[in-house]
């Protein structure tokens, strides 16, 4: 990702708000829907083209990199190494929304009342349970796991497909090839469906606008303000941390990713900036193995910015209401988080699940989630960036802990990597 496509990204961004700024104040709501449906489409065909490459690339480069690694013991390693530092991160995301909120007090003064005849959670919780969240993690059938691009279940096979492979004793050469060779294609797919990154981040945020409006900010600007100031945080510790673990040079990994990063905060969608983070982590220098083994995980295991969002949701919630938590409710929340935010891999607009579950377990209204939907778009834009970031640190500490880091190479070096 070169500077010149960070820069029209930024670009299409601007005048994606500025046209739909144009399309609020001038045209009729209907004119405006009208306009931000038709601009969607250009969205859903860029997330659709996104979505058709995510099963084979993370397929294809994750079981190519646990075929290359020595042993099952190896595997092993990397992968204790990984969900330790997942864990960890969890732990610091969820404490420092926790502690933000009750800094910040967005929901102060709003004073609402529960209405005991309002209806019940706005989003579909029917998936939201032990049984199903256990078997919902290994697939059927690999072909329905990749049709419906279920991350997780994808991740199983490939790691029990990778590890049979390097467990052979000749390691399979023709099936390795074949990832191999599947791998660098869908990088250069992956290249080319980039391209049209800029005209679907301009058609998604001048759709949002149109219909929302500037405004939607003003009414939230305590909420929104306090949540983005938190995820700003989360992101500086996220840097030193790896700044001191990898040394200065992780400071460029920042540079790096910021073409994934932006894709991610525009089109709300950390799954839209998969392809384009695997490429830069190793353009930058994480190893082709560790990088395929991390971030595959990373997506189903380490959302930084969604946990931090359900800990701050929840609470302003709790805020509006007037409702006290006590600090033995506010540990148990977290510990409850951090199991829940793991079980919704795949499930539509996970985040809210895991915030209606919440307020039903601590007994708070919930009519409350309706408070936020408002900007749940706005604030999904701010949490996939950090998802992104959170996964590309995890990524490049996890490779200097198994001295996986390599020199810097283009994107032409990463594609040829893939195919040898």
């Amino acid at each position: 990702m070169n500077r010149l496509f960070t820069i029209l990204i930024v670009a299409a961004m601007v005048l994606g708000v500025a046209v739909g700024w144009g399309v609020h104040q001038y045209a009729t709501p209907a004119d405006a829907k009208l306009v931000a449906g038709n601009l969607s489409i250009i969205t859903d065909v860029f997330l659709r083209l996104i979505k058709m490459i995510i099963a084979p690339l993370v397929f294809s480069t994750l079981v190519a990199g646990i075929a290359h690694m020595e042993d099952a013991s190896t595997i092993g390693r990397v992968g204790a190494k990984t969900l330790g530092w997942f864990i960890s991160a969890s732990l610091v995301s969820l404490t420092i929304g926790l502690i933000m909120v009750h800094l910040i007090q967005p929901g102060v003064g709003m004073h609402l009342i529960p209405d005991p005849l309002a209806p019940g959670s706005a989003v579909d919780m029917t998936k939201f349970n032990l049984r199903d969240f256990v078997s919902h993690i290994f697939p059927k059938s690999i072909v329905e796991a990749m049709a419906n691009n279920e991350i997780l279940q994808i991740v199983i096979f490939s790691v029990f497909f990778g590890t049979a492979v390097a467990a052979i004793e000749d390691r399979a050469p023709a099936v390795v090839a074949l990832v191999e060779q599947v791998s660098a294609i869908m990088l250069k797919v992956t290249s080319y469906v980039m391209k049209t990154a800029p005209l679907a981040i301009f058609a998604a945020l001048a759709a949002t606008v149109s219909t929302q409006g500037i405004g939607v900010l003003a009414t939230y600007a305590k909420f929104v303000g306090g949540f983005y100031l938190s995820l700003a945080i989360l992101w500086a510790l996220l840097i030193a941390v790896v700044v001191v673990i990898v040394g200065p040079r992780a400071l460029k990994l920042i540079a790096a990713i910021r073409s994934p990063a932006l894709l991610a905060f525009s089109t709300a969608s950390s799954e839209a900036a998969y392809p384009g983070t695997l490429e830069a982590l190793q353009e930058w220098g994480v190893s082709r193995r560790v990088a395929s083994f991390v971030l595959p995980l990373g997506y189903s295991f380490n959302l930084d910015g969604t946990m931090m969002y359900c800990t701050f949701a929840t609470l302003f919630v709790a805020q509006a209401y007037g409702i006290h938590m006590s600090i033995a409710q506010q540990i148990t929340m977290l510990l409850l988080l951090m199991i829940t935010s793991k079980g919704v891999a795949g499930v539509p607009r996970a985040s809210l699940v895991v915030i209606s579950a919440t307020l039903t377990y601590f007994h708070l209204p919930e009519a409350g989630l309706l408070l936020i939907l408002a900007v749940d778009n706005l604030l999904d834009m701010g949490r996939s960036a950090t998802n992104v970031v959170g996964n590309s640190v995890a990524a490049a500490v996890v490779a200097k802990w198994e001295n996986q880091i390599e020199a810097p190479k283009t994107e032409d070096e990463v594609i040829a990597e893939a195919a040898t």
